[in-house]
């Protein structure tokens, strides 16, 4: 049985993750990738929204981070996800939403989520951070060579800024997780 676009995708993106190149190893993927997919996936099926769109920017949303760095990665993994998509023989209009909701995914950028797709796409990647603060903490300290201090602080910004743009029912998922990690940040 051929593998679905969606599986292809998934596969370049741990790939990727992989290499030596990467910008923030393997753990990524399994701590970041995989819980945004999950999340992502979830609210595409209660809202009906169009579940391939989001399951190719949920793995896709991150990937110019993994491969250049934080600094712009919405744009970048923009231009990834294009070239890649292209690569697959993926519909150029399709593609173009997918791009959309890479585009618009970050909380620290104020670009409008202009399709149900990309705020699904920015509410499961906020959501995922409340799993993952020790990966967060990492990115500052190893690969942003933070201070304890401004690692505290860039943190504390991250959360904030992902809690800021959650639902109010995603709120409830992850409000214990958000009141313990402002507790224990200060």
């Amino acid at each position: 049985m051929p593998r679905s676009i969606v599986g292809k995708v998934r596969e370049y993106v741990e790939s990727e993750c992989k290499k030596p190149s990467s910008k923030y190893g393997y753990e990524p993927f399994h701590d970041h990738f995989v819980p945004v997919h999950r999340y992502a996936k979830m609210l595409a099926e209660t809202l009906g929204a169009d579940v391939e769109i989001v399951e190719l920017a949920a793995w896709l949303h991150d990937i110019g981070s993994i491969i250049h760095g934080r600094e712009d990665h919405h744009l970048s993994g923009a231009r990834i996800a294009r070239a890649k998509l292209k690569e697959l023989g993926y519909p150029s209009d399709r593609t173009e939403r997918v791009a959309h909701c890479i585009m618009s995914h970050r909380g620290s950028q104020r670009i409008g989520r202009e399709s149900p797709e990309a705020k699904i796409i920015a509410e499961a990647d906020a959501m995922s951070h409340f799993d993952d603060l020790t990966g967060i903490l990492q990115a500052a300290f190893v690969f942003e060579k933070q201070s304890r201090s401004e690692a505290k602080e860039s943190t504390k910004r991250k959360l904030q800024r992902s809690w800021d743009k959650l639902s109010p029912s995603a709120k409830e998922i992850v409000r214990p997780r958000y009141d313990a990690a402002m507790l224990l940040l200060g």
